[in-house]
């Protein structure tokens, strides 16, 4: 232990020439990034709280379950989106768990294609790290248009609340995307600097908007019956059976826990990160899952009318409910205007993280153009090509959106199974290493005794998620109904496995290369 310390004393990471401690870090981050063989170029201004904040702000549990609710509605009823809620909790608590321990292990911007590259068997190193790399992208540029058109979805709602009259239009849709992927995007070149700052102010709407959302509800709404929210499922997709349309609908709470690997993408800008990042993922999933649940609940109870729900004109059950609880346009303006507010927030950290990696998997020569994406503007520290690349992306799939609904649904969506695929590789070649038995990295945060079951968990819990994230919502499907996400997934799979082996292999050669394993 002794020469490990003595090692870390005089450890020197590569850095610009104007490097500062808020560059470098810590001694534990210099090391890291030496471990690692990566060169220091983003300022680590990140701290627990602000750790905490972008996490929580990104996953908008208790948002989210608002404006997904419509898929437990469908599949599983009241009582259906109580307990699918729970299992979901539960089993992404073992996967954040599970990805907090090799976040300790390795905090680098790469996550889940680095620790692929570290942890899985040599003769499967490149290969999986690669696929896993282009997985990753794929789920967080997604990620962006998602969060974008989601906003712009509810602007449209609440226009069409206001304005009955009001006629939606595909590309209005389109042009609001673009606009929320400005200002995102805005902020993370602009204000990038005090985004630790801007993280925090929005962590205090996270909850503000909270207990402006529930105190109104459980004061105003109707009471629903605690026998109908607990016990009475329904399955309204036209499934073979209540058992198969409650695990379809799934989807809702799933999504409202997704992504706890976006800080894990900012781990080069968080001081002391080995310790820092694996907290602030284990307490912001603690935190979201409570509020989720509680939202849940304060929903279910104050839902009343649920057909008015399912069948509003405004698109969005939840902007009807509040309304049926207001009965005031000006109440559920407002608090429809703090969900908004939020998933715009959750969009600026969205570009973040996509920013960051794509600038990691660049950096490792595993996507084309990789020498500008992984450029790092002197004077700015921001990978700026990246960001302006995701900002090019999200408008390219708001386009289709023109076109085609369906077609924009099933792009951005098949990044829940992306993310999916990527924690599943990582942790299986982390179970892997446990279960012959060989060494892993010393860590400051860890799962001791308990790693091997918590990673069983976390994949079985994963293998389950990952096969109904492919289902409709209902049967019979037709064009317009059926969930494409699996054949464009499949399509991307395909396309990342042939670039492999005809260029990709040449130039890829992993992270894991540089990795100095006698440190």
């Amino acid at each position: 232990m002794a020469s490990h310390l003595d090692e870390k004393a005089t450890m020197r990471v590569e850095v610009g020439e104007n490097a500062t401690p808020l560059m470098t870090g810590t001694m534990e981050d210099r090391y890291d990034m030496t471990r690692i063989g990566k060169k220091q170029e983003l300022l680590r201004n990140f701290q627990f709280i602000s750790v905490l904040a972008f996490t929580t702000v990104i996953l908008a549990t208790w948002e989210t379950v608002l404006y997904t609710i419509s898929y437990g509605l469908v599949n599983g009823g009241l009582a259906g989106l109580i307990w699918t809620f729970i299992v979901a909790a539960i089993g992404m608590g073992t996967v954040v768990l599970s990805l907090a321990e090799m976040a300790s292990m390795a905090p680098t911007s790469g996550g889940q294609y680095h620790w692929v590259s570290e942890f899985a068997p040599p003769s499967a190193q490149k290969f999986l790290s690669f696929l896993t790399g282009w997985l990753s992208t794929l789920a967080w540029q997604t990620g962006i248009a998602s969060g974008s058109y989601l906003t712009a979805s509810q602007i449209q709602g609440l226009i069409l609340l206001n304005d009955p009259s009001y006629a939606f239009e595909r590309w209005h849709g389109t042009l609001m995307v673009i606009a929320t992927a400005i200002i995102a995007i805005s902020l993370n070149i602009f204000f990038a600097r005090q985004l630790p700052r801007v993280e925090i102010l929005m962590l205090i709407m996270h909850f503000v908007g909270f207990f402006a959302i529930i105190i109104p509800l459980w004061v105003l709404a109707p009471r629903t019956p605690a026998r109908t929210v607990f016990t009475e499922f329904q399955n309204n997709g036209g499934w073979p059976n209540l058992g198969l349309s409650v695990l379809i609908g799934l989807t809702g709470p799933l999504y409202s826990m997704i992504a706890s690997d976006c800080v894990v993408h900012m781990a080069e800008e968080i001081r002391d990160a080995s310790r820092i990042l694996p907290l602030g993922m284990v307490w912001s999933m603690i935190i979201s899952a409570v509020s989720g649940f509680i939202m849940v609940l304060t929903f279910c109870f104050s839902i009343g009318d649920i057909d008015s729900a399912v069948t509003t004109p405004t698109g969005q059950p939840y902007i009807q409910v509040f309304y049926n609880a207001t009965d005031s346009h000006a109440g559920t303006t407002i608090m429809t205007v703090a969900i908004m507010t939020m998933t715009l927030s959750n969009t600026v950290n969205n570009v973040a993280s996509a920013s960051r990696q794509l600038y990691a998997f660049a950096r490792d020569r595993g996507i084309p153009f990789s020498s500008s994406l992984s450029q790092v503007k002197p004077g700015w520290a921001i990978p700026l090509n990246a960001i302006l690349v995701c900002f090019f992306v999200t408008c390219i799939l708001s386009l289709i959106n023109i076109g085609s609904t369906v077609a924009f649904n099933a792009i951005v969506s098949l990044g829940t199974a992306a993310l999916f695929s990527s924690y599943a590789i990582s942790i299986s070649c982390l179970l892997l290493k446990r279960w012959r038995g060989e060494a892993l990295r010393q860590r400051r945060w860890s799962l001791g005794q308990w790693g091997a079951p918590v990673n069983i968990a976390a994949l079985a819990f994963l293998s389950l998620f990952y096969f109904f994230s492919f289902w409709p919502l209902f049967t019979p499907t037709e064009a317009k109904t059926m969930n494409w996400s699996v054949a464009i997934y499949g399509a991307v799979v395909i396309f990342a496995i042939v670039y492999y082996y005809t260029h990709g292999k040449y130039v890829y050669d992993g992270p894991v290369v540089l990795v100095k394993r006698d440190l």
